[in-house]
């Protein structure tokens, strides 16, 4: 038995990480430590702890602890462990984006160029991150029309160029109408704009545009000319300040009392190539530099492509520890930096406010939807939780329920909870839908911190009249009729969500934004419900028929569906292929195929 104060005591005074797990072994939260003795007492000490931890510590069954040798080693070693658990309390990239980068296959005798999302260690240069694939096809489609290079996947020699050779898109290597030093020139001119040299790049470009003209080939100094507009066009499209650094991240966070949203902006040789977002829910308890290291940690782990500086508000706490980790992945000096005033803080600024308006844009929608909500029902106050209900079974079998909930306008997954019914036996779907949502509002009413949170500010049930009115039963219980509103969400003969409605049959009209989001909440607790009644019919019948035959206990009964994958494929299996099972004999073999 796990008894937490026994085992502070023997918490070691060494740097290192621990895990605190729930009662179902479930990884919640990852930390490091410079002396793991004092950190993980903290937690379980009377001190001013935020809401957040105060709810984390609540679900702390055990915690576990590995013991390293330095700091560093800790920070990595936490990054590690974020990346494999994703604990429901650290801050979490929300998926795992991959980023568009430009490929220049450099190893190639006569390269090409091609966007790609995988970073690969094969000797090829990678230019980005862009932002979305669509600035870098830009980026691509433009060097294409102003370079002449190779656009064909399969390099090979076809016994006559293609038609980008007489269009002038290709100097055709393939027929060797160009050398391997003259075909380079070229790609070392395009690495050159995509590192963001320009100045370098122009001055190459003016001087050879210059030896064509004095050499009367007025074509090609044209076509030199054509590219230096193209190319000075891009780089007063890309600048977008006079800051001077080359090679740097700049990041920016704004928050209201719900979401953080993280801006980065990408600036490669003195201009921005491209820019992203995260967003991140229930932070607001964290302090806003601890929510940048623990993003960053997680953001930086997998990047290849590392800029030289990261400029942000603020100075983090781990601040030299996070240097030396990106510094020994880049194998060159990587600094953070917190401007206190100048261009540079002016950038940083200028993230920020790119921050708040990201945030602010994501949420217009949401808060529309709730506005017309709010309105269309006649509701008191704006419905920012709200949670629906559904029914499954067979014929009055395997009875189960689905929730889900919307918060803010956004359903949560991680909101969505299931019932096995207790007190109804048969089929009755109002007295099932009764107890569901009893429970549920019990759930918060003794514990409005516990797993359900908050009490909804709107239910809407997955059905008419008779859902509506088992619902109103089960707030009538608590006196909360008059604090919760209810209303049924109605199918056409389709099955397709069809309107909204009311206990006195009122149907109302709705937008076509505000009708998707009703139907989408329909669908999710119509998914929560029948997945987990096909989980308890799968494992109600597997038990009925296997665990009832006399010497197949659980052991063999695994060994069984491990070897056939379900009772029907057991059942249609001869009786030589039975007992060739582990632990089974021909003899019972036989007793199990004729029960089956």
């Amino acid at each position: 038995m796990f008894i937490i104060e026994e085992e502070l005591k023997k918490l070691p005074q060494s740097p290192g990480v621990y895990i605190m797990r729930d009662k179902d072994d479930t990884v919640i939260y990852v930390g490091k430590a410079v002396v793991l003795r004092n950190r993980v007492r903290q937690y379980f000490r009377k001190n001013n702890k935020t809401a957040r931890i105060e709810k984390m510590v609540s679900l702390i069954d055990h915690f576990e602890y590995i013991v390293v040798s330095s700091e560093d080693e800790a920070l990595i070693l936490e990054c590690n462990l974020i990346k494999k658990y994703r604990p429901r309390f650290n801050v979490l990239l929300k998926d795992d984006k991959t980023y568009p980068y430009i490929c220049v296959d450099v190893k190639s005798d006569y390269p090409s160029i091609f966007l790609t999302r995988r970073l690969k260690n094969d000797g090829a240069k990678y230019f980005g991150p862009y932002a979305s694939s669509a600035s870098a096809k830009e980026m691509i489609g433009f060097i294409k029309e102003k370079f002449q290079i190779r656009q064909c996947k399969n390099f090979r020699n076809q016994g006559r160029a293609c038609l980008n050779y007489h269009i002038k898109k290709c100097l055709a290597p393939c027929m060797g109408y160009v050398s391997k030093e003259d075909y380079r020139k070229q790609i070392d001119q395009i690495m050159l704009l995509l590192e963001g040299k320009i100045d370098k790049i122009l001055k190459e470009l003016k001087a050879e545009m210059q030896q064509y003209a004095d050499n009367q080939e007025y074509e090609k100094a044209a076509e030199v000319r054509n590219r230096i507009l193209g190319i000075e066009r891009v780089s007063e499209k890309q600048k977008v300040s006079n800051i001077s650094e080359n090679n740097i991240d700049v990041i920016g966070l704004y928050q209201n009392e719900m979401t953080v949203c993280i801006e980065i902006f990408f600036i490669r040789g003195s201009k921005m190539i491209g820019r992203e977002h995260y967003f991140f829910d229930d932070l607001k308890d964290m302090e806003e530099a601890e929510i940048i290291s623990g993003f960053m940690k997680q953001y930086y782990f997998d990047k290849k492509d590392l800029p030289s500086k990261i400029m942000l508000r603020y100075d983090l706490e781990d601040k030299s520890m996070l240097e030396k980790w990106l510094s020994d992945k880049a194998s060159r000096k990587v600094e953070l930096k917190s401007p206190q005033k100048g261009e540079k803080l002016k950038f940083v600024e200028m993230a920020e406010m790119n921050s708040k308006i990201t945030l602010e844009n994501k949420l217009k929608d949401k808060t529309d939807i709730l506005e017309e909500l709010k309105d269309v029902l006649d509701l008191a106050e704006l419905p920012r939780k709200i949670e629906s209900f559904d029914i499954s079974n067979i014929a009055g079998n395997f009875i189960v329920a689905g929730m889900c909930a919307a918060q803010d306008g956004v359903i949560k997954r991680n909101l969505s909870r299931r019932f096995k019914i207790k007190t109804v036996f048969g089929q009755d779907d109002p007295r099932c839908m009764e107890e569901v949502v009893s429970r549920r509002l019990r759930h918060s009413l003794e514990n409005e911190k516990g797993g359900f949170g908050k009490l909804p500010n709107l239910i809407l049930a997955d059905g008419g009249i008779t859902q509506i009115r088992a619902i109103k039963n089960a707030l009538q219980q608590y006196d909360l009729v008059e604090k919760i509103p209810v209303f049924g969400m109605v199918k056409d003969d389709k099955h397709s969500t069809r309107a909204l409605i009311n206990e006195a049959r009122e149907e109302f009209e709705i937008s076509e934004k505000l009708f998707h989001f009703i139907t989408n909440l329909q669908d999710e607790v119509h998914k929560t419900a029948i997945e987990y009644h096909r989980k308890v019919r799968d494992k109600e019948m597997t038990k009925s028929k296997l665990d009832e035959i006399a010497g197949v206990g659980e052991k063999k009964r695994a060994e069984l569906l491990k070897k056939f994958g379900s009772v029907k494929k057991i059942k249609e299996a001869t009786v030589e292929e039975i007992a060739e099972v582990k632990g089974i004999n021909l003899k019972l073999a036989q007793k199990i195929k004729q029960e089956l």
